[in-house]
């Protein structure tokens, strides 16, 4: 600050936001870069909150202040193939049972949008004026529809960050369709690859948990169901992001 000539305009104060006490009461805007992978990774949601309720006067401006976190379904045989066989053959050991664990372990990488094979949908929508720490705890059905025939290796989730507020409101998305970012997307690989068929319809559930034993991780359960008749299981499975 003092090398750009602003020593004099801005003043930093350097702590934990939970532990500071601020020169001021109130302030009149809040501005954070807290999201992770998958929006919630490493949990720095909660910091802005605080702030927040502690600072922030009324009428006052939390940049950005609408966030939404995305679910489609992605053909990936290449790399899925290339990551779990791997464990079939190390150096001419049978490590199979390795897999079951490396596929609960989602993976942060760039999806093509050539690779999405459905619709989206939305599962989660925040409004950080509003939302208290137990609403980034969440569970919510989910259902697309395939739109081309092709197999169905993965979920993958993305999420948009939104400044509504500013007199030309800007979006932050870093949705496979649009360029990439550090965050890239999510991508949850299916123990049971599906053999989908367009205009067929895959639903089911994600629930979302701060992990009890790393308060950064974060614990998840998806389940899906095909609606061809020809599939008649339901499957959950667990995923933890750390």
């Amino acid at each position: 600050m003092k090398a750009n000539g602003f020593e004099d305009k801005i003043t930093i104060i350097k702590g934990k936001m939970e532990d500071i006490t601020l020169p001021v009461d109130k302030v009149d805007i809040i501005i954070s870069e807290w999201m992770g992978y998958f929006l919630l990774y490493e949990s720095m949601l909660d910091t802005v909150l605080f702030a927040r309720d502690k600072y922030l006067k009324v009428g006052g401006l939390m940049l950005p202040d609408k966030v939404s976190l995305y679910l489609a379904a992605i053909e990936d045989y290449q790399y899925k193939t290339n990551k779990f066989s791997f464990w079939d053959n190390v150096y001419g050991l049978n490590m199979d049972c390795i897999k079951k664990a490396a596929i609960s372990e989602p993976l942060v990488d760039v999806v093509s949008s050539q690779q999405i094979i459905s619709s989206e949908k939305k599962i989660l929508e925040l409004d950080l004026y509003t939302i208290t720490p137990a609403d980034l705890n969440f569970s919510h059905k989910y259902s697309v529809i395939i739109e081309r025939t092709d197999t169905i290796h993965a979920l993958v989730a993305w999420f948009d960050a939104e400044f509504t507020k500013l007199k030309e409101p800007i979006k932050l998305t870093t949705s496979p369709y649009s360029k990439e970012t550090h965050w890239r997307q999510v991508i949850f690989y299916l123990n049971e690859e599906i053999n989908a068929k367009a205009g067929y319809e895959l639903h089911g559930s994600i629930a979302v948990r701060k992990s009890k034993k790393e308060h950064r991780s974060l614990d998840i359960k998806i389940s899906y169901h095909y609606s061809d008749p020809e599939y008649t299981t339901d499957f959950i499975q667990l995923y933890k992001l750390q």
